[in-house]
């Protein structure tokens, strides 16, 4: 994606300064785009409103950690991508957003799938790959995963230290991230959801 052409150095110099002037030129310049973005993904127009609501609160509040322009469209929608998969998170407990995740169409590369999200499929093959884990990541993994254990109790139960455990579950979430990175758009979003 391009800059919006309103954007300048200028206006991002200013919106670091804390100017509500350039706030209000970038919400204006961005607002639709990131709705009609967000909406492509959650199909929920409440939702998408007050994703983008959100983004452009938490471009206010790090608005001194913004740099560079030319990365600045890829920092607004990447905040936008993962405030909406957080709220499909926190919302998946309901039934009709169960419903709603299993048609979703995900954008991914700027393309998007008519892939359906196969949870029982997908979550055999994310045990495959667990079961091909080293025994002691694997451990650790189903402790943290299977049983909720936080890191501390794992570190106790194993008798190993909690930076022991946090490389551990790194590497196992890496294995996991690359295989999956091979399998279907389903398998990559049940990853983002559910690990």
């Amino acid at each position: 994606m391009k800059p919006a052409a309103k954007i300048s150095e200028v206006i991002i110099e200013s919106l670091k300064n804390g100017d509500m002037a350039a706030f209000d030129i970038i919400y204006r310049a961005y607002c639709k785009r990131l709705y009609k973005f967000v909406f492509g993904i959650i199909k929920t127009e409440s939702d998408a409103e007050e994703i983008v609501q959100e983004v452009f609160v938490k471009i206010w509040e790090a608005r001194g950690n913004i740099d560079d322009l030319a990365l600045f469209d890829s920092y607004l929608f990447t905040i936008a991508y993962n405030s909406t998969i957080s709220l499909i998170r926190k919302k998946m407990s309901e039934e009709k957003y169960i419903q709603h995740v299993k048609s979703l169409q995900v954008p991914l590369q700027n393309k998007l799938s008519d892939d359906d999200l196969d949870f029982e499929s997908v979550s055999a093959r994310i045990n495959e790959l667990v079961d091909k884990l080293p025994p002691r990541q694997k451990e650790v993994f189903k402790l943290h995963r299977e049983h909720e254990l936080t890191y501390r109790q794992i570190a106790e139960k194993l008798q190993i230290s909690i930076n022991t455990v946090e490389n551990h579950m790194s590497k196992a979430l890496k294995f996991l991230r690359n295989n999956l990175k091979r399998e279907s758009l389903a398998a990559i979003m049940f990853f983002y959801l559910y690990l």
